[in-house]
């Protein structure tokens, strides 16, 4: 199997973590393929081949594996999905909600080469708005943020489903999640866990300014467009999967409907996902 390596050096466990997975993987007699500015640090490694760039290595692999916490892995997903290919995540960070596997499971990498692996299709979002004039679209594994910035001044938030207004809000934010990010902002604001094979998409109100406001929970064909006003010319923004940050203009309009494209996690122990959530909510980090 050809298998695209992807890693996150900045945390402090990945770089152990990824050596061992190259060591494995090699004497599994699998290709490894890593961009070329990991070259210093894994060059003596006889079983990596070098490329210049990601987006080459994941359109000509097998499969995409992914070392790092949630950013890494759901960033590397994203790149997977758009390329067609399945991705196993393992954890080299904190909650490690996205990933398949854990430091201290990596005997498991022999089915994974062996290609013996079962794969979840985990929906993503298709993110529009208008920016600098022009129309800019991103995809969100797990979720969309309207919010406000450093002020303490309340949003006021209108929400609209296929061009009808259905919703608003008075409230510091709105998150519109999948599935996947359904465990993770929304669940701090109070939104419900969703299994992650469902297609949906939960919007929950972060701390709204009314007692009878709940989570509302669309459906998969919904094409929402959501509009923020701040009476104070508060700064707004919009942020997806917590690594893109955009500013918003009074106003403006941003649709959000499920995307086209699916990321394909690799399932190798075929754990009760409840059972997961169960773990991954109550162990204790240091």
């Amino acid at each position: 199997m050809k298998i695209a390596l992807i890693t996150n050096l900045a945390k402090p466990d990945a770089w152990p973590v990824t050596r061992s997975v190259v060591e494995r993987l090699g004497a599994l007699g699998a290709e490894i393929q890593m961009e070329e500015k990991y070259r210093e640090e894994f060059g003596v490694a006889q079983q990596i081949r070098f490329v210049p760039h990601a987006s080459q290595m994941v359109h000509s692999c097998d499969a995409v594996l992914a070392v790092g916490g949630d950013g890494t892995i759901m960033r590397a997903a994203k790149s997977a999905a758009a390329a067609g290919k399945p991705i196993l995540g393992i954890n080299a960070g904190r909650l490690g909600f996205v990933a398949g596997l854990e430091r201290d499971e990596l005997d498991r990498l022999e089915d994974f080469a062996a290609g013996r692996f079962l794969v979840e299709k985990r929906m993503m979002l298709l993110v529009s708005l208008l920016h600098r004039g022009r129309l800019v679209r991103y995809r969100a594994l797990n979720d969309a943020v309207i919010s406000r910035g450093s002020m303490s001044r309340i949003l006021d938030l209108r929400v609209s489903l296929n061009n009808n207004p259905v919703c608003s809000y008075r409230a510091d934010g709105l998150i519109l999640a999948t599935p996947t990010g359904s465990t993770a902002y929304s669940l701090s604001a109070g939104g419900p866990v969703l299994d992650p094979s469902l297609q949906c998409m939960v919007l929950t109100p972060v701390c709204p300014h009314s007692l009878m406001t709940r989570p509302v929970v669309f459906g998969p064909s919904s094409r929402l467009s959501i509009t923020a006003d701040s009476a104070y010319d508060e700064e707004v923004f919009l942020t997806v999967d917590g690594e893109v940050s955009l500013p918003l203009e009074n106003g403006q309009q941003v649709e959000i409907c499920r995307a086209q494209e699916f990321a394909e996690m690799v399932d190798l122990k075929q754990k009760n996902f409840y059972e997961v959530v169960t773990d991954k909510l109550t162990e204790r980090r240091d």
